[in-house]
């Protein structure tokens, strides 16, 4: 009669045993990034706290349109912004010709120190501010045609009647506010405009004031500040500096050659101003 082997007993789990399932365990979350199958190392990094989108959008304050920042900005970091939007836009531009948009820390005002919100009520108070302790002067006028002392730079025409209506407590029966942008107004009537009227303050955008003053119709000798409507932007969060179709001829139109000059003369400056 054949005899029934007793069953084997098990064999008890050895260190080595444990040692590769402990080893194939780690594979498999490293593989997975954890329990849960994630990549860790796939995941983005979340923005350091104070550096995010949304920390540098409570500088935009886009009920009232404004940048909020720009006023804060003295002298030396309005240039260095100014440098760096050049940059970004001009990058089919050369060093050398970058180099030449550049402006001097030396030649913009600083008006850091005015605390009203930089909206379009508060326009008149800010240039009376700046006007060197003589406000009335803003709504006199060179005698000869065409010659304003100021001229407002913005980056639409929309924008640049909304400013031109803003100033309009320097105009009188004899004085006009220039308007010298593309909105609807061909650039022969702005030309024949300048010719028949004197001008105090006027209002304009890069490129129609290059225009203008390539063809001779602007007269700029008499010019004693620039302003930037640097804190205005739009529904889309843009400023003047934030696009490259107009930030570019800006910094061609705040560089000129006959502005670089008078922005440090010791007696009769040129201001240039951000608003």
């Amino acid at each position: 009669m054949a005899q029934t082997r007793p069953a084997r007993p098990a064999r008890p789990a050895t260190a080595t045993t444990a040692s590769h399932a402990s080893k194939a365990k780690t594979k498999k979350r490293a593989r997975g990034g954890g329990e849960d199958g994630d990549n860790s190392r796939s995941k983005r990094r979340k923005p350091v706290q104070g550096h995010g989108d949304d920390d540098l959008d409570l500088d935009l304050d886009l009920a009232a349109g404004l940048n909020k920042k720009i006023g804060l900005l003295d002298s030396m970091l309005l240039a260095d912004h100014l440098a760096q939007k050049t940059r970004r836009f001009g990058s089919d531009l050369t060093p050398v010709e970058l180099s030449a948009l550049d402006i001097s820390p030396n030649a913009i005002t600083d008006s850091s120190s005015f605390s009203k919100p930089r909206a379009l009520e508060n326009l008149p108070a800010f240039l009376e501010a700046h006007a060197g302790g003589k406000p009335k002067t803003l709504g006199d006028a060179p005698e000869e045609n065409g010659t304003p002392h100021t001229i407002i730079v913005t980056g639409a025409g929309l924008r640049a009647a909304e400013l031109a209506r803003a100033v309009r407590k320097y105009q009188s029966k004899d004085i006009t506010v220039g308007k010298l942008f593309a909105k609807h107004i061909k650039i022969e009537e702005t030309k024949k405009f300048l010719a028949s009227h004197r001008t105090g303050v006027a209002v304009g955008t890069p490129v129609r004031l290059n225009d203008l003053a390539e063809s001779g119709e602007l007269k700029l000798d008499k010019l004693e500040r620039l302003v930037v409507d640097a804190s205005h932007i739009d529904q889309k969060k843009r400023g003047i500096m934030d696009m490259r179709e107009t930030m570019i001829p800006l910094a061609r139109w705040l560089s000129r050659t006959e502005f670089k000059v008078k922005y440090t003369d010791p007696e009769r400056p040129l201001q240039l101003l951000f608003y």
